[in-house]
């Protein structure tokens, strides 16, 4: 932990995060939706480079049209990590709407909040998603429901894979591995009862911090109907964990 490198990037990043809720304050509404994308990913793009972490996509990413991106969910990062290779409108759970500063950015950037519990929530959050399928934009959904630790991969619910069955739709399973200094690290996970401000003292303090995204073949056809949303589930889960349990360090 160096605390002079947290020293200088945390203002620095403090006030990316203020221009952020800046521009979607003041910009967003002035510009159209196209704009509003591309500001996203040029947003997210800064906000890596300024926390010190590199990116590098492996496989082949759907780059156009409706997309259900599947993730394996271990860090408050995985949203900006995604928003890199295309703006994503992300399904979370209402309590991150709450969050300090992280549930400011989520909720002015089209994400989808979720409340658990409620009989209806499902369904609105799936007619959210058909929305932006609609509009052929990508959903990033974190099927397990909460964070881990990077190294192994929960059980996925299967209810919102349902909307993304439709013909049109691609579903692609997305891995996410992170490294520290070249091997493989729980360093940004961001799980149990640490805080954000705890999570950030960790990850400004350092150097050395990649991901990599692996972009895995696409479970059937975009313009045929799915298998049901169980075994789409089961398929992504099974695929997402084949490549998580690879403990293979970088150069």
């Amino acid at each position: 932990m160096n605390v002079l490198l947290f020293a200088l990037r945390a203002p620095v990043v403090s006030l990316w995060v203020l221009c952020g809720l800046a521009t979607i304050g003041l910009v967003f509404p002035w510009v159209g939706r196209t704009g509003r994308l591309a500001l996203k990913r040029q947003w997210s793009r800064a906000l890596l480079m300024l926390c010190g972490v590199r990116a590098h996509i492996e496989g082949e990413p759907v780059r156009t049209g409706a997309v259900l991106w599947a993730v394996n969910h271990v860090s408050w990062l995985d949203i900006f990590v995604l928003n890199v290779v295309r703006a994503t409108a992300f399904v979370a759970k209402q309590e991150i709407r709450h969050w300090p500063v992280i549930g400011w950015l989520a909720a002015g950037a089209d994400t989808i909040f979720i409340e658990r519990g409620y009989r209806h929530a499902v369904h609105r959050a799936g007619q959210a998603m058909q929305l932006r399928f609609g509009r052929h934009q990508p959903v990033g959904l974190f099927p397990e429901g909460t964070t881990s630790d990077g190294f192994d991969v929960l059980n996925f619910y299967g209810n919102l894979f349902e909307p993304a069955r439709e013909p049109g739709v691609a579903i692609q399973p997305v891995a996410l591995r992170y490294y520290h200094r070249g091997e493989r690290s729980a360093l940004p996970a961001f799980v149990g009862e640490e805080s954000l401000v705890q999570n950030l003292w960790r990850l400004l303090g350092t150097t050395g911090v990649s991901v990599e995204l692996v972009f895995l073949p696409p479970i059937g056809q975009p313009d045929q109907d799915k298998p049901p949303r169980a075994e789409l589930a089961r398929h992504a889960r099974e695929s997402i964990r084949e490549i998580v349990l690879l403990h293979r360090n970088t150069d």
